[in-house]
């Protein structure tokens, strides 16, 4: 059966009035068959690193924000913490990340905690490479969400869209580790200074103290706060193993993020709306300029996030661009996140 995927076209080099209609055009045909739940609703995006300049700007959510509160619904910005250092590392820096970028509008909360550590355990639908995924408390708690996506490449991934944003988006700082390395973390003990922070954050009791701090891997679940806490970098998680699947895994780790994406989904009405504009050969994560593949394309929204990303593709192919990792979609098909096959209804 095929899903429905709504489509608002935009012109070759929009400006961001044009991309907020679009965008409100858009929800407001996946409200009428799906409408929110409750009073409040998750709004899940990208703040877009610091160097970066093709993120989806905060103008372009004013029609979205618009239309739900015209509804009597109250919207608040969400995003997770990264692995990697930065100002998307910790949710006071990535808080202040975000204000700077324009994004002041609504709340903003970070859903996986201060230090990547709050996360819920959720099952993972027909999963192969997972029996759980640990994703962000905040949206694993919420019934609905509506999911923002911006649509480029990705160096592992091949392409980001909503199941990219589902995945890594959704996940807890564990469950970033477990994609990227599927690796727990050690404490390197010539850079330890056994000042107890990581044994006290830690929420499983598998940090204890020898004449340096140990890990015990038969206790830890590996969400990251140790990782995320230490202020003398001396919790790793590199190891070769993880490097090399983190560089030279791309069909693993494509399928890790499915599963992680089925987590996220499952059970769930979220909303799907995904931006083919500024569309680039690298994600909003790295901070550099990039420019364009290709000219914009125009706003896509669905129920299901496989045909979205599906349309998405097959217009940005079709437009001279053709990003690696389509198989990732093959494979949400398998497992039940969703279908390839759409219905494209023009708006």
């Amino acid at each position: 059966m095929r899903s429905t995927v709504y489509f608002v076209p935009l012109s070759a080099h929009s400006e961001a009035g044009e991309r907020a209609a679009a965008g409100r055009r858009a929800l407001a045909e996946l409200l009428k068959p799906c409408p929110v739940s409750g009073a409040e609703l998750p709004l899940k995006l990208h703040f877009g690193e610091r160097g970066n300049r093709t993120y989806l700007a905060p103008e372009l959510y004013d029609g979205m924000i618009d239309l739900l509160e015209e509804r009597g619904v109250k919207v608040f910005f969400t995003e997770t913490s990264v692995l990697y250092g930065g100002e998307r590392f910790e949710a006071a820096r990535h808080v202040e990340l975000a204000r700077k970028h324009g994004f002041t509008r609504l709340p903003v909360v970070i859903a996986d905690g201060d230090h990547g550590e709050a996360a819920r355990d959720v099952p993972v639908v027909n999963g192969k490479m997972f029996r759980t995924a640990a994703v962000a408390r905040i949206l694993a708690d919420a019934e609905q969400v509506l999911v923002v996506s911006h649509f480029k490449g990705h160096m592992l991934a091949g392409f980001g869209g909503a199941i990219k944003q589902l995945s890594m988006g959704f996940a807890a700082k564990g469950g970033k580790m477990a994609m990227h390395l599927g690796v727990k973390p050690r404490i390197r003990g010539w850079k330890c200074r056994a000042c107890g922070l990581c044994a006290r954050r830690c929420n499983e009791g598998a940090i204890t103290k020898r004449k340096k701090y140990h890990i015990d891997h038969d206790k830890c679940v590996g969400c990251g706060a140790c990782f995320s806490i230490c202020p003398h970098h001396a919790v790793s998680v590199v190891t070769w193993a993880g490097l090399k699947n983190a560089l030279f895994g791309g069909r693993v780790f494509r399928r890790k993020l499915v599963e992680y994406a089925m987590a996220a989904h499952h059970g769930k009405r979220n909303l799907y709306v995904t931006f083919a504009v500024n569309v680039t050969p690298g994600c909003d994560c790295e901070p550099r300029p990039m420019g364009r593949c290709v000219d914009d394309i125009g706003v896509f929204a669905s129920l299901d996030p496989v045909a979205l990303d599906a349309a998405c593709y097959d217009a940005v192919s079709a437009a001279g661009k053709r990003f690696r990792g389509y198989e990732q979609l093959e494979y949400a098909e398998t497992i039940g996140l969703g279908t390839r096959e759409y219905e494209v209804v023009a708006l």
